[in-house]
């Protein structure tokens, strides 16, 4: 299934170089119970990332199925994680407001397998918690949150599961009931590597591989134990795939959002007021401007924006300009003529005006009058 070629790894801390593994080979076929142990510090993890294509290799091969995953782009290698791997954590990682379901059921929107809805059910009654499917994990015990886990790790159907350190958290009954799971899963045909520093769990798989700083110390093999489990495996098929159509894959996506928004009311709550408060202000502002564009569209109205004024010209006298209108000079009359003659003109007024001397007695005064007359 997998094959690893010198694989090396090394990461860059400034002016260090660390090597998590130098020269790391070995070769894991269809169906085998593997577990890789070894202490802190080993590249046991370093080995298990590279093996669940979450990293990629410093230098060498890694042939999963007989293609060269160093050719593949990371959408690629995306789907392959999401279709042949199944990934258990000593972290449970479920999220808190699903239950255990829809936990289970979660890596279905990302998958382009077709499956029936009742699966994850299924499941979760393989791994012996279909009575307890809807409870959210704050009410299930750490063993039970495994379990849901192993089951949501098994959702796409996998070719292999990588478990590590699936039982670091747990107490020494969980601990042998998510043994006895996985090897149950072994028994059924699908790969289980499992990573871990504990030497009782680690001599409980079919063939366990030692590491010590990045390199493979021994390599050891029960061969009668993974033949008999080679034999159960060809009695226990995995479920038949269901029928899945775009609409359901839609009426998920959506549901999920519901259930999202549901779960944090008061989130949601002040998410909405805010998105409301912020239109409110976009519409009162955009309001508050045309009403401040007509109030100064009527004020220029009423200052004569659509008023004409017609003068007599200027004549100059010696280079001198003289008063407008002083020598021509309209006339009521032709105010009265503008008005008869142009349809679209409303209103004509005459208007003099002109520079007095004012005289009261015995003062006088230089001043303008001005006069007019409406037509």
């Amino acid at each position: 299934m997998l094959e690893l070629r010198d694989i090396t790894k090394s990461y860059t801390m400034g002016e260090n170089v660390v090597h998590a593994l130098r020269g790391v080979s070995l070769k894991i076929e269809d169906g085998e119970f593997v577990a890789i142990m070894g202490p802190s510090g080993s590249g046991k993890s370093t080995l298990t990332h590279i093996l669940g294509l979450l990293d990629v290799p410093t230098g060498g091969s890694y042939l999963l199925n007989g293609r060269e995953i160093s050719k593949f782009s990371e959408d690629e290698l995306a789907v392959l994680r999401r279709e042949e791997i199944g990934f258990v954590f000593q972290q449970f990682n479920l999220l808190p407001r699903m239950n255990a379901r829809e936990n289970v059921g979660l890596p279905l929107l990302y998958s382009e397998k077709t499956t029936t809805s009742e699966f994850p059910q299924e499941l979760l009654d393989r791994v012996g918690l279909g009575p307890r499917a809807g409870h959210r994990p704050n009410e299930l015990s750490g063993g039970q949150q495994q379990r849901v886990a192993i089951a949501r790790a098994l959702v796409n159907r996998p070719r292999m599961v990588l478990a590590d350190e699936p039982t670091g958290n747990l107490d020494s009954t969980s601990e042998r009931e998510i043994l006895a799971l996985l090897r149950e899963l072994h028994a059924q045909g699908i790969t289980v590597v499992i990573v871990t520093h504990e030497e009782e769990i680690g001599r409980q798989a079919d063939r366990l591989i030692r590491l010590r700083d990045g390199v493979v110390l021994s390599d050891e093999r029960h061969t009668d134990a993974r033949t008999t489990r080679k034999e159960e495996s060809r009695k226990t098929p995995m479920p038949a795939s269901g029928v899945s159509s775009l609409f359901t894959e839609l009426f998920a996506h959506l549901g999920q959002g519901f259930r999202t928004l549901a779960g944090n009311k008061v989130r949601t709550a002040l998410s909405m007021l805010g998105i409301l408060i912020g239109v409110a202000s976009v519409v009162a502002m955009l309001a508050l401007g045309r009403g401040a564009q007509k109030a100064i569209e009527d004020q220029l109205s009423s200052l004569g924006s659509n008023l004409l004024v017609l003068r007599a010209g200027a004549v100059k006298v010696g280079g001198v300009a003289q008063q407008a209108g002083a020598t021509t000079r309209l006339t009521y009359e032709d105010s009265l003529a503008l008005k008869a003659g142009v349809p679209e003109l409303n209103e004509a007024a005459a208007q003099v005006q002109g520079r007095v001397q004012v005289t009261y007695a015995d003062r006088n005064w230089n001043t303008q009058v001005l006069g007019g007359a409406s037509t």
